[in-house]
């Protein structure tokens, strides 16, 4: 990031929403739950001007906080939330995806082949990406091929990303605008697949390979970067998500601001620039918390590994489908970058959040968090490991020791679960283990990892309570020993998530003086079936004390 990049972060930063004096609102007749301990159900709560002035009862605050400025919404009963919020999306990337073409749901390589051939008709030589393809649904469960899309793509780009971002597939055309050939080699830390009988790339690129291509796509319009994330923001506020802690490119923050100044962001955002900006961040005197109610800055993403469903992911023995592979760490991780800038960063108040899937990752990036508080002055520093999805039990008491945040997104378990056991055997015994975080006394707040899975909480506490994946092959879960009960789900959504953040003195629960951010939901997930709740819907999204949201009936 340039000097002058760093420069407009700093003064766009400290720009806050004008907006119009917010009405004074009662939500009476409700069950509300706060999330604080002290005060765990109410039936009411009075908000103004972006802040929380009541929780209580509904019949205190009918007669004493309501007059002729007072707007009355009778909850009927229903149960109101902390405004939901998410700890990993991808958020202006997800607006893209759903303005673009969605492979998402082929369900074969016809279908794949045929929403595609539709997209590239009226597309005709742009470039073609996002897509979220996803071969484990099809009928023919093996990675797709240049050969599946060249014939009717000849003169048009595509590369198209598998839905966890960890691989994508490129056409002839594209792989011909990036110059690789047979005789390209692998990036550290990438892959890309070549035929074994010819050698000829597949059109298969995997992790760090993907950047080869990604440098010819022309850059994003700020015009089309704002479209994308007001398209995100609808589907935040229609899934009663008031804040996200987002993996945040330059482009993106700036959109985000842009917002913030005219007054049209419904939801707050936790930034993660990438760990490679982290000298900018420290010239311009950020550190962990900087900037408004709506934007912050201050925290940093990396990657040790990829991902398990590319089979980049980082293990300490081979791959049970694969056994002349053990997953790929990143290149910073093996070229020790991650480490220098991981102990400098942190040295100057910079909050580290670490992407690792493998076991062996989430141990490597473990050890690094143990040096750094070993060597580097102690302070309030909140480590996370983003998703920490298998991890071994002898080592979950590090998490624990260290004070390292498991941020977990319970969707993957749902959906990783119906083809895990194919690429690892007998170690998805300790995958996504959100009960044994929780009996060590491990901090779990949890997400989506948007658009790799929906922008939806509800789902996530039903996959992290249910563990029932999506292919309806385990009732009973996946792995049952790890399911969590409603109560800790909801924290992971709500109060965590703002702990995780450096943000619970000032959201994540209703208490009197917090943000008025709320969701109000159509069942009450802490007493009906937990198979039940992925029918829930949101019925009212409360953001900064305004409804931005309600559900038509």
């Amino acid at each position: 990031m340039s000097m002058k990049a760093t420069l407009l972060i700093l003064s766009l930063c400290i720009v806050q929403s004008f907006c119009l004096e917010a009405q004074k609102i009662c939500f009476y007749n409700g069950k509300v739950y706060t999330v604080d301990a002290r005060n765990a159900v109410a039936e009411a709560v009075v908000v103004e001007n972006g802040k929380i002035l009541f929780v209580g009862n509904s019949s205190e605050a009918r007669t004493s906080w309501s007059d002729s400025r007072t707007r009355m919404i009778n909850l009927e009963g229903k149960l109101m939330l902390p405004g939901f919020i998410d700890n990993h999306t991808h958020f202006a990337d997800g607006g893209m995806y759903l303005l673009g073409v969605d492979l998402r749901g082929a369900k074969s390589t016809r279908e794949f082949k045929n929403i595609l051939k539709l997209y590239v008709e009226s597309h005709r030589g742009e470039w073609i990406k996002s897509g979220n393809w996803d071969h484990e649904a099809w009928e023919v469960k093996e990675l797709p091929t240049k050969e599946m899309i060249d014939d009717f793509s000849k003169d048009t780009p595509i590369f198209i990303d598998r839905f966890d971002g960890h691989m994508a597939l490129a056409n002839s055309k594209a792989l011909a605008l990036a110059g690789i050939t047979k005789d390209t080699k692998s990036p550290d830390g990438g892959e890309i697949v070549k035929d074994p009988k010819t050698g000829e790339p597949t059109g298969v690129l995997k992790d760090a390979a993907m950047v080869l291509v990604y440098n010819m796509i022309p850059p994003i319009s700020p015009e089309q970067k704002i479209k994308f994330v007001n398209r995100a923001l609808q589907e935040a506020r229609e899934n009663g998500i008031t804040s996200v802690q987002d993996i945040t490119f330059q482009p993106d923050l700036i959109a985000y601001q842009q917002l913030e100044k005219e007054g049209k962001l419904t939801c707050r955002f936790y930034t993660r620039l990438p760990i490679s900006t982290y000298q900018s961040l420290v010239t311009a005197g950020i550190r962990v918390g900087f900037g408004s109610e709506k934007i912050r800055l201050g925290s940093l993403k990396a990657y040790a590994d990829g991902s398990l469903g590319s089979s980049t992911a980082l293990m300490f023995k081979p791959y049970d489908q694969n056994p002349n592979t053990r997953g790929l760490g990143s290149d910073i991780l093996n070229n020790g970058n991650l480490r220098k800038w991981a102990l400098e960063a942190d040295n100057e108040h910079l909050q580290l959040s670490v992407h690792a899937i493998g076991d062996s990752a989430n141990y490597m990036t473990l050890k690094i968090f143990e040096e750094i508080a070993r060597v580097n002055p102690k302070w309030d520093r909140r480590f996370r490991i983003e998703h920490a999805q298998h991890v071994r039990f002898e080592d979950i008491p590090l998490f624990a020791k260290l004070g390292v945040i498991a941020s977990v997104q319970p969707y993957h378990c749902i959906d990783d679960g119906v083809w895990a056991a194919k690429r690892i055997g007998t170690r998805i015994d300790y995958t996504h283990p959100y009960k044994s975080f929780l009996d060590a006394g491990v901090k779990l707040c949890m997400g989506s990892d948007w658009s790799v899975a929906p922008l939806n909480a509800i789902y996530g506490i039903y996959a992290a309570v249910t563990r029932r994946t999506v292919d309806d092959a385990n009732p009973m879960g996946w792995i049952p020993k790890q399911k969590i009960p409603v109560s800790e789900a909801i924290r992971g959504y709500t109060i965590n998530n703002a702990y995780a953040a450096f943000e619970e003195k000032e959201k994540g629960s209703i208490e009197i003086g917090k943000m008025a951010d709320f969701v109000v939901l159509s069942e009450d997930i802490l007493t009906i079936k937990p198979e039940d709740i992925i029918k829930v819907k949101v019925l009212m999204t409360i953001f900064d004390g305004k409804i931005v949201y309600e559900k038509k009936k």
